[in-house]
C-alpha cells in the first residue's frame, strides 16, 4: 500500500507526484521523465550540460 509523504506527495496543481523511494520500490524505469526518477531517464548528463554551458561562455 501507498504511504503519503514516503511514496507520494501531492503538488500544488493536486497531482500525484512518486518520490525517488516510491521509483526504487517498484525497480523499474517507466521512461515518463519522472521528476524523481532515481535512474535519471530523460534528464541530461551533467557532462554534457557543462559542455554547453562551456560553449555558451565563449
Amino acid at each position: 500500500m501507498l504511504q503519503e509523504g514516503i511514496d507520494y506527495y501531492i503538488n500544488e496543481d493536486g497531482n500525484f507526484v512518486f518520490t525517488k523511494e516510491y521509483h526504487l520500490k517498484r525497480g523499474y524505469c517507466c521512461k515518463n521523465k519522472c521528476l524523481h526518477c532515481p535512474w535519471n531517464y530523460g534528464k541530461p548528463d551533467i557532462a554534457d550540460t557543462q559542455n554547453e554551458i562551456n560553449r555558451n561562455e565563449v
